[in-house]
């Protein structure tokens, strides 16, 4: 015989028995217990009276005891209204209008808010006023102007000259070198092993392993990271060859980041610099002595 337990009907209060099982069952999904299908449909269809949750309507309504949810509102208007409050879309982005006299925000996509700003901004320049405009900028600002500071004349810098760096030369200036991106492009080099380097640098370090004997492995991952190490040789150690440094911000900060790596993991690092190639190579008495340190 199953075992019944006492529960009572939401609607009438009278008393009733049901199986542990169909208990448990209501209780885990927070239904109600009726007597009678009579009662389990009057309770159901039995109206309330609420207040429309937006604040700035407080309007009184009915709604039936099925249709009673968390939040309550008077209407579909009401509850757009709160939640898009609470949860704001994000709108289309702003941009700014690439005419530099201009400077109006709009979400267009294009380049300048009307055809205005287009037509001033792609105004037709001399070839002598455009290294005008530049020199001039650059004596302002006591520096060599960048490329987004003149977006005016940068269309007809590239139609008279090339390329912006190019204007910038025609006015007797040197141009900008970025700190964001990788100064040089790279120059792939195949070593005496076959090992592919990114530069005629790399090659005669590489080159320089090979001939003094020692075991080298190209392009090893940092642990954890996407960072990855010139060579590895024996011991763990890490060979980098830092061709850029000093010469950007972002290069040194991810020669920072492997030394921080190669201390936390416990692993040697020998670090080479441009200095130690050129104009005369001293590996030998720069790696040896490494080298010495580790045993090898």
């Amino acid at each position: 015989m199953p075992q019944l337990h006492k529960v009572f009907c939401k609607l009438c209060g009278n008393s009733i028995y049901r199986d542990t099982r169909r208990v448990n069952e209501n209780n885990k999904l927070g239904h109600n217990f009726y007597c009678s299908r009579e009662c389990e449909g009057r309770y159901k269809t039995r109206k309330q009276q609420l207040i429309c949750e937006n604040v700035l309507c407080g309007q009184h309504f009915i709604r039936s005891q099925k249709a009673i949810s968390l939040h309550n509102y008077c209407s579909k208007s009401c509850a757009a209204k709160v939640n898009n409050r609470k949860f704001p879309r994000r709108g289309p982005g702003f941009k700014v209008c690439a005419n530099t006299l201009c400077d109006k925000r709009f979400t267009r996509d294009a380049k300048y808010c009307s055809k205005k700003c287009k037509s001033m901004a792609m105004k037709r320049y001399t070839v002598q006023d455009l290294i005008d405009i530049i020199r001039l900028t650059d004596h302002e600002l006591k520096r060599v102007p960048a490329k987004r500071e003149l977006k005016n004349i940068v269309d007809s810098c590239i139609r008279s000259f090339g390329s912006w760096n190019n204007a910038v030369i025609a006015a007797g200036l040197k141009p900008n070198r970025s700190h964001s991106q990788r100064m040089y492009k790279r120059v792939n080099t195949k070593a005496l092993d076959g090992h592919l380097c990114d530069s005629i640098s790399e090659a005669i370090i590489d080159n320089w392993l090979t001939n003094h004997r020692i075991f080298h492995i190209k392009n090893v991952p940092y642990p954890g990271t996407n960072h990855k190490a010139d060579w590895s040789i024996q011991k763990g150690a890490f060979i980098e060859y830092f061709g850029l440094a000093k010469d950007s911000p972002r290069y040194d900060r991810a020669i920072q980041k492997k030394r921080d790596l190669c201390r936390k993991h416990n692993i040697q690092l020998i670090e080479i610099y441009p200095w130690d190639l050129y104009p005369e190579v001293c590996l030998d008495q720069k790696l040896k002595s490494e080298f010495s340190n580790l045993g090898l």
